[in-house]
């Protein structure tokens, strides 16, 4: 890999070590192990003070998509894209929807998965089952764009050896990745996250300092956009158009909605030591997409001023352009791209890493040992949640080395939620609302999950760039979701009929 990227030896050992310092941590975790159980592995005890568990929820919310994806929709639309910044701060205002009540109830009830808690609400299989299968899918999905970012990292800095490296940054981080995650579970993945955290809020900044001390203010880059002549730059200065406007408010529900419901999220609210440290945390999380999402839109815009000529999904590999043109300026501007270089590692890793462990945790005590083996131990299942997260890593690996010049990381963030969202109704109302019912939430999420994939998948002449009307589909299916379970659960309940099952 030396070879492909223009970085000296000093800079790969600055690399190499921080990345060798993450099998350390899977080392650790694993010998920090106080049972071999899945709570053990999956929630690390359910004890995360304030500091790590604020660190762990940012640097899994911030991930590949916002530094690479987000710069790259800047560079496709221009300052339209900083609805980023607010559907950012959405998914903080959903999770105090529901995430308080849920925690307390995962300390009573000894939560791992979030199916747990759907099991314990419902009491239905078939629920258990169509949520598993969609958060699996979800986070496959999530999961496969993480592995994308990893290439697409080393892939824009390597210029014409470009299409090497991306092979290499995917199946080399994503060995590493899955080594440590599966040596020390939650452990392993939260105290680097604590490290990761800690390196991609400094990189952030790191990043601005950089842009301007190469480029000069935003305001220049407004310039030589303006000064190029060229309507179709020109027009991403623009303020948004109404059509535009009505895809900020789709993006600000179905992001603020379905990022709320990641099932590695979910399991960072068990694992919180108390309900006033999630509080707290979720307090700071409000604040900090003007240090990420806002940053990252900052540099899709000099990325339009000063690498032109990309397009598609190559228009994801606009913030490594930019980089690589900071690193050839100066002696400053190599290692500073060093540094940043570790942070977009980190965002990358800590997100996948997570997204890997929670797909282990549901396909084995939501499917397996629901499904295949109830009178399996939790020494057997917890070997094989490990044996799962080599073997979903390879079939992503392959998909990712497939798709890369087929699909953005936007692209593949639309899709995810607008199946994750059907959830909604059992997590955020059925938390809150006591009345809900069991047979209305399965009718109410199997026609939201049709609807959203015949509407997503099919041709239909009204759907435009995957949206209807500006908005994404899974926001419609999404409200027939809702007017199936609520206007049911109120009939059943006019009706006199009662759930077996108390609300817990």
């Amino acid at each position: 890999m030396a070879d492909l990227l223009p970085f000296g030896p000093g800079a790969w050992f600055f690399i190499g070590t921080y990345i060798a310092s993450l099998l350390f941590f899977g080392w650790f975790g694993y010998r920090a192990r106080r049972e071999n159980t899945l709570r053990d592995f999956y929630i690390a005890g359910s004890g995360f003070g304030f500091f790590v568990l604020l660190l762990t929820l940012y640097a899994t919310q911030y991930s590949g998509n916002t530094l690479f994806g987000f710069t790259g929709k800047t560079y496709r639309i221009g300052y339209a894209w900083l609805v980023s910044v607010h559907f950012m701060i959405a998914i903080v205002v959903f999770y105090l929807v529901y995430a308080p009540r849920l925690h307390r109830l995962s300390k009573e009830r000894g939560y791992v998965t979030p199916v747990d808690y759907l099991r314990d609400r419902f009491d239905s299989n078939a629920i258990n089952i169509i949520a598993s299968v969609v958060m699996i899918l979800a986070l496959s999905n999530f999961l496969l764009a993480q592995l994308m970012a990893m290439g697409r990292a080393i892939q824009g800095l390597a210029g014409t050896n470009g299409n090497a490296a991306y092979y290499l940054g995917v199946v080399v981080l994503g060995l590493i990745m899955v080594i440590y995650g599966t040596l020390g579970g939650m452990r392993a993945v939260a105290w680097s996250d604590v490290i990761q955290g800690g390196i991609l809020m400094s990189g952030f900044l790191v990043l601005l300092f950089m842009l301007i001390e190469q480029f000069g203010p935003l305001h220049a880059a407004s310039d030589r956009i303006l000064a190029s002549g060229d309507v179709r730059l020109i027009n991403k200065l623009q303020l948004p158009k109404p059509a535009m406007l009505r895809e900020w408010l789709s993006y600000i529900l179905i992001v603020g909605m379905g990022a709320a419901l990641y099932p590695q999220a979910i399991q960072r609210i068990y694992a919180s030591s108390s309900e006033r440290v999630l509080r707290k945390s979720l307090a700071v999380m409000a604040f900090l997409p003007f240090l990420t999402a806002l940053i990252a839109l900052v540099a899709g815009i000099y990325t339009i001023a000063y690498v032109p000529g990309l397009s598609g999904p190559d228009s994801d590999q606009s913030l490594a352009r930019l980089l690589r043109l900071v690193q050839e300026g100066s002696a400053l501007g190599y290692w500073l791209v060093v540094v940043l270089f570790a942070a977009i590692i980190s965002a990358i890793m800590s997100t996948a890493d997570s997204a890997l462990l929670s797909i282990s945790s549901m396909f084995t005590k939501d499917l397996y040992a629901n499904l295949i083996n109830r009178n399996a131990t939790e020494a057997q299942l917890t070997r094989l949640g490990k044996i799962c997260s080599w073997c979903v890593l390879a079939v992503l690996i392959v998909f990712a080395l497939g798709l890369k010049e087929k699909t953005s990381l936007v692209q593949l963030l639309d899709r995810k939620f607008d199946v994750l969202i059907q959830l909604v109704p059992a997590f955020m109302l059925g938390i809150r609302w006591s009345r809900l019912r069991t047979g209305p939430v399965l009718a109410g999420l199997v026609a939201g999950l049709v609807i959203a994939l015949v509407l997503d998948f099919s041709p239909f002449p009204f759907v435009v760039a995957g949206k209807i009307w500006g908005f994404h589909p899974g926001l419609y299916a999404l409200i027939v979701n809702l007017v199936i379970a609520v206007s049911a659960s109120l009939l059943m309940l006019r009706q006199g009929q009662t759930d077996t099952v108390p609300n817990p």
